[in-house]
């Protein structure tokens, strides 16, 4: 059961990555880029997904036991330290400069786009790296 809830949510994110546009990186791009005509279509995006998510976990916070039966597992950490800081400015530095980010990545990866398949294994690589540059424990 859990598998086909993981697909179906990952269709259903695909999709919606797909139709709204945000898998195509000169429309992200055409967001980021203030020194060009702006298209404030990503901020439209990102307010109903915050929408979403606020709901969604409003409603998770209430549950003991997620809909697939296993335990309801929220983020409980609330401090923001260095890790947090610079691992945001790597990611936002990597989506302004290449108009991707991970979701976008892998259904561009699906779709065939040699952008989105270099994209993704630099990703890789960078979690790699991220997981030898952490000391033990962390």
């Amino acid at each position: 059961m859990r598998i086909i809830v993981s697909f179906i949510a990952g269709l259903v994110f695909g999709l919606g990555l797909l139709v709204s546009g945000m898998a195509n990186p000169a429309k992200v791009l055409g967001f980021l880029d203030l020194a060009h005509p702006w298209d404030p279509s990503l901020a439209l995006v990102m307010a109903g997904a915050i929408a979403v998510g606020v709901v969604g976990f409003s409603m998770a916070k209430r549950r003991k036991t997620a809909i697939c039966g296993g335990p309801v597992s929220l983020p409980t950490r609330r401090t923001l330290d260095k890790d947090l800081f610079f691992g945001a400015a790597i990611f936002g530095l990597g989506w302004g400069l290449a108009g991707i980010c991970p979701g976008p990545a892998l259904v561009l990866v699906g779709a065939g786009y040699i952008k989105g398949v270099l994209f993704a294994l630099a990703m890789l690589v960078g979690m790699w790296l991220a997981g030898i540059m952490r000391p033990a424990g962390h």
